[in-house]
């Protein structure tokens, strides 16, 4: 049996006669290591002679499918037809367009990805930390069935066009809203979208009206790499406009985001542990953005972690309370200090206020206690 270094060259060897038999000749094609957004894997790349783009598959995903279900010669077949049809397919890209940020800029997009999963590439591209997560830049040269063909941005590109790092994110922010338009739809709607024909059958026993209609699913229109969305110009406020306050956003993967109005009766620490359990049984590895959970402020507009929102609720019940309590002891230190400077009675005011040798002020005081005890005991009567 044939170890891993020794199938990648054969693999190469088989992959390049057959292209010749179908005529795609003068290419050159290499397996080697590729480090990108959220994995890395060796990548088996073909590119024209004389041109710096060309097609990139999966190659660790490629060997596993050969130790899983073996058939070397089918396989040596369907990755050929791949790299086919992803040649003829592809954009045409002029090269010194790429150095072009007047050409290119209205090309811009944004994408979210975790920043401790990506540190490493990370170091290499520009990008803009939004708590835990970082807010890298794209290119988007083309879409096709396949999905949508784009560039990431690096700091050498961003060398080669003498831009800084602040006016591509500027830039960046106005223009992807327009590039991948923002999508948010009640939960309901978006799993009767995903099951299609069989929606009613399968969301029978869900309310149209219940909780599940202040559950929103953020993302962009072909719901791919979509989390970025809550990155764009006044997305946040306007998601707060609509709920009506505050919430919580759930990253369910690096294609959308879950959004949970905050009416003070969620627990962050449950939402923490469902996102956690979703991301170990339901995300591919290369498709988990976060394991946080995330609130909007919508009183002091901040975006934060949820861990963070209520240390912050915290410390500003505690300082309410100490204010609270500061208050009361200024207004006791008051009342004691007036009665203590409290001028003794004139004379002349004790007997006016006087009559029959019973002091006014006092029978009055007598009088309206009278009445509350009198009152009480009615109320009690008439419980009984």
């Amino acid at each position: 049996m044939v170890n891993y270094e020794e199938f990648k060259e054969n693999f190469k060897e088989d992959v390049t006669r057959k292209l010749a038999k179908k005529g795609i000749e003068n290419v050159e094609i290499t397996i080697q290591p590729n480090e990108k957004l959220n994995q890395s894997y060796d990548a088996l790349t073909v590119r024209p002679d004389g041109s710096t783009l060309g097609v990139s598959l999966n190659f660790t995903k490629i060997a596993e499918e050969y130790e899983n279900r073996g058939n070397y010669d089918s396989l040596v077949d369907a990755v050929a037809k791949r790299i086919e049809n992803g040649l003829e397919n592809a954009p045409f890209v002029d090269s010194k367009a790429l150095t072009d940020y007047e050409q290119m800029k209205d090309k811009l997009t944004i994408e979210l990805v975790g920043a401790e999963k990506n540190a490493s590439l990370l170091e290499k591209i520009p990008h803009k930390d939004m708590e835990n997560m970082a807010i890298v830049y794209r290119f988007v040269m083309g879409s096709d069935d396949s999905g949508v063909q784009t560039i990431l941005v690096t700091n050498n590109m961003l060398e080669a066009m003498n831009i800084t790092p602040e006016q591509l994110h500027n830039d960046a922010m106005a223009n992807a809203p327009e590039v991948r338009p923002a999508e948010i739809k009640i939960m309901r709607d978006t799993l009767a979208e995903m099951l299609g024909p069989d929606a009613d059958m399968m969301l029978q026993f869900i309310p149209a009206d219940g909780p599940e209609s202040q559950i929103y699913v953020a993302t962009v229109e072909d719901k791919v790499h979509g989390v970025g969305v809550i990155a764009y110009p006044n997305f946040l406020e306007d998601v707060a406009d609509k709920l009506d306050g505050d919430f919580y956003v759930l990253p369910s993967s690096i294609h959308e985001v879950i959004i949970v109005p905050d009416r003070g009766e969620m627990d962050a620490s449950v939402l923490m542990d469902m996102v956690k359990q979703v991301n170990s049984t339901e995300v591919l590895p290369e498709d988990v953005l976060s394991y946080s959970v995330y609130h909007f402020d919508s009183q002091d507009n901040v975006f934060e972690l949820a861990e963070k929102f209520d240390a912050r609720s915290a410390e500003r019940e505690a300082a309410k309370e100490d204010k609270l309590a500061e208050n009361g002891a200024v207004l006791k230190g008051l009342k004691e200090k007036k009665a203590a400077i409290k001028p003794e009675p004139k004379k002349e005011d004790i007997v006016k206020n006087t009559f029959y040798g019973i002091n006014y002020q006092k029978a009055l005081q007598m009088g309206k206690r009278n009445l509350r005890l009198r009152a009480c005991y009615m109320h009690l009567q008439m419980r009984n």
